[in-house]
């Protein structure tokens, strides 16, 4: 998610309008995809030939942009082109640049400096979403049930009535992030829409399989499409949707045990299957089950001063006020020498107490000394499908719908979009 802020020194609300992400699909079964934004030049290598809008032929090869410019591949199926430096995992831990092969067609827009987009059929998009949120080589059951749950929130109407929102009342912040608006195309390809790493994650047969098996399937709850929200690791309970955005109850996202008696999905320490399942710089994240972080009183100052503007003094004391069903702090008060603070929901309290963002806000606080003692649970969220729990139930040998009844409540798969129009 982006870090989008609205702020105010008194009790106000900040919203951006979300428009209805499924009208591009039905109408056309394509959409168009942010790759870059802010640059000042583009570099791109064509692989294959492409024309643009005027009809003109670009070679194959290495190309320079500093203006507007709109290519398509001249054979579909064989074109495609390279970016440099793509930004990933942007304000996360694993923030990296790497190069991405892209197919399709290609827009550059002036903007405020270059912004590079992606033009691309649905399924293709959800091909590239699956090898991208996960590794290619994941059990087919797997990819069937994200390829389902990442066209459903690509098509779903939003759930809620804002995409940022900001609340201050005195000493309390409250503060959520959904998912904005976007000017110049329908999704990012970065976390905070899906990742859309193009061609670059290596295909498997079991992703075209997949995408195949389940081509406009979407997970409904009754005649809706469900906004199937999802994260790495829910720490063996879910969250409900209220906990990391408003108020208001989703009933197909809810809290619930992500496990049986005895074992809990996401706890695993299998590397074969972890290495199987999750892309590279997801492998490095090992600790993904159970953590700890350990702050001195200053260390957590300078956090607060620098990522909420508050100077709180050294911290004393903090306390969580409230939490989910799923042990997410949603209310987290945060006491200094100074003042104190209220901080909520749980992406607000997870970028607060981190230079990115802590794994959740699923943790105790302990001391140490005159150190805090961060002991937590869970990687995201926590809402929804536990990608690393799924795998594990794939890897037992669970059907993909099963999967995706047991994560969403009193759900079912239907094909609302007909193959007309993909």
């Amino acid at each position: 998610m982006t870090d989008q802020e609205h702020s105010a020194r008194e009790t106000s609300w900040a919203v951006i309008d979300r428009p209805y992400r499924g009208d591009f699909v039905k109408t056309a079964g394509e959409l168009s995809v942010g790759l870059m934004e802010h640059r000042d030049a583009v570099e791109v290598e064509l692989y294959g030939d492409f024309v643009d809008i005027t009809g003109r032929r670009m070679d194959p090869g290495l190309h320079r942009f500093t203006s507007e410019v709109e290519l398509k591949p001249s054979n579909p199926a064989a074109g495609s082109f390279a970016l440099n430096d793509v930004t990933i995992g942007i304000g996360f831990h694993w923030e990296r640049k790497e190069r991405q092969v892209f197919r399709g067609a290609m827009r550059i827009l002036k903007r405020d400096g270059l912004t590079v987009v992606n033009d691309v059929p649905l399924e293709e998009y959800v091909s590239s979403v699956i090898s991208s949120e996960m590794s290619a080589g994941c059990p087919i059951e797997l990819l069937k049930a994200h390829a389902v749950i990442s066209r459903s929130w690509l098509c779903a109407p939003q759930t809620g009535s804002a995409a940022n929102v900001s609340m201050r009342n005195g000493d309390e912040i409250v503060r959520w992030y959904g998912r904005e608006a976007h000017r110049d195309f329908d999704v990012c390809a970065d976390d905070h829409c899906q990742r859309y790493q193009g061609i670059t994650k290596a295909y498997a047969p079991t992703v075209a399989a997949a995408v195949a098996a389940t081509a406009g399937e979407m997970l409904m709850y009754g005649d809706e499409i469900c906004d199937a929200r999802f994260s790495k690791c829910c720490g063996g309970i879910t969250e409900e949707y209220r906990s990391a955005w408003e108020d208001r109850e989703v009933p197909y996202l809810v809290s619930l045990y992500d496990g049986e008696p005895g074992l809990v999905y996401c706890d695993t320490r299998d590397r074969e299957l972890l290495s199987q399942i999750l892309p590279g710089f997801d492998l490095e994240t090992q600790d993904f089950y159970r953590w700890t972080v350990t702050y001195s009183p200053e260390e957590i100052r300078q956090l607060v001063k620098a990522r909420l503007d508050e100077d709180l003094g050294i911290i004393v004391a903090m306390e969580p006020l409230s939490r989910g069903p799923g042990a997410r702090i949603i209310r987290l008060k945060i006491t200094g020498e100074r003042k104190s603070l209220i901080v909520g929901k749980e992406l607000e309290i997870r970028r607060a107490l981190s230079t990115s963002h802590l794994y959740s806000s699923a943790f105790d606080v302990e001391r140490s000394g005159e150190d805090f003692v961060l002991k937590g649970t869970g990687w995201g969220h926590g809402v929804g499908l536990c990608q690393i729990g799924a795998a594990v139930m794939a890897s037992r040998g669970w059907p993909y719908d099963r999967i995706l009844a047991h994560y969403y409540a009193a759900t079912s798969l239907k094909r609302p979009i007909s193959r007309s129009q993909r």
